[in-house]
């Protein structure tokens, strides 16, 4: 039973590390990364259709990305979407290549970004912490049911507290690790 809330924990705190990563990919250090675009959403037949499931998304050099659409008539609605995104980005359209140059980031814009990093950082380390809570409230529950002793309780705290130092260590590792890729030229 304590296995049981042990892997739940670990299970759940690694998924919080893995959204915090997807959500750092998004944001844009200055150079070029086809997740940069992910988040772009294309009117496609009416429906609105993530910008990587109609078109291929490539890094031509470290500060461009070439975007080919599959189809012909794609073109416009691709280069309108990237326009209206919140990034900021001014497509150049050649037939059927859309080039966007991504112009380098400005030392406030940096440490924008810094902050939401942490913040982002900070979000995650909360959703793991509440992980714990969640695996210590279902200890002290299996302790009133009487299925497992106080000593196996305190046991599977001190591990549900290794995992979740181990996960906050992790969370700190990569916002550490963005900070320093955004603060670079």
């Amino acid at each position: 039973m304590i296995d049981d809330i042990k892997s739940d924990a670990a299970e759940r705190m690694g998924k919080s590390v893995h959204a915090l990563e997807t959500e750092l990919a998004k944001l844009r250090t200055g150079r070029a990364h086809p997740s940069l675009l992910e988040h772009i959403n294309v009117s496609y037949y009416g429906a609105d259709t993530p910008l990587n499931q109609v078109a291929n998304v490539t890094v031509e050099d470290g500060r461009t990305l070439v975007v080919q659409p599959w189809e012909q008539n794609l073109v416009s609605a691709v280069e309108k979407a990237i326009m209206e995104s919140d990034l900021g980005l001014n497509p150049n359209t050649a037939g059927t290549v859309i080039r966007i140059p991504l112009p380098p980031l400005t030392e406030e814009r940096r440490k924008d970004l810094a902050k939401i990093v942490r913040n982002e950082g900070e979000q995650a380390k909360v959703a793991v912490r509440n992980i714990r809570r969640d695996a210590n409230g279902d200890l002290k529950n299996l302790v009133k049911e009487k299925l497992i002793t106080e000593d196996d309780e305190h046991r599977g705290q001190e591990v549900i507290q290794k995992l979740t130092d181990q996960h906050v260590k992790e969370i700190d590792q990569r916002v550490e690790q963005k900070e320093k890729d955004l603060m670079t030229f």
